[in-house]
């Protein structure tokens, strides 16, 4: 799912009653465009169990400051609104999962 605005992702990471994956990208960004297939491998794999977002933060620059985006592709983990875990840089599904499960253990 795509977030367009900032009041959206609010909505969204404040809202779910699941761990929402974020990834932040940029559609000059080479590296975000080589993980968006991993993104949606994962995206399909845990439907119902993780909600998957993406932010363009091109399109969302208040965003991307509010929240210190400073490199991209970068993820994000959230749970019940706060940041669990963040990595910046492009991962293979298989360890996008790991993070996503390590992060989630912190909280």
């Amino acid at each position: 799912m795509d977030v367009g605005s900032s009041a959206d992702f609010d909505a969204v990471v404040r809202g779910s009653r699941l761990p929402v994956l974020v990834d932040f990208w940029a559609e000059w960004c080479g590296p975000c465009r080589m993980v968006a297939p991993e993104i949606a491998k994962v995206a399909a794999t845990h439907a119902g169990e993780w909600l998957v977002i993406k932010v363009d933060t091109e399109a969302v620059p208040d965003l991307a400051a509010r929240l210190q985006i400073q490199s991209i592709p970068t993820m994000a983990v959230f749970h019940s609104g706060l940041v669990a875990g963040r990595k910046s840089r492009a991962l293979p599904a298989d360890q996008i999962e790991a993070f996503v499960r390590q992060s989630l253990l912190s909280v």
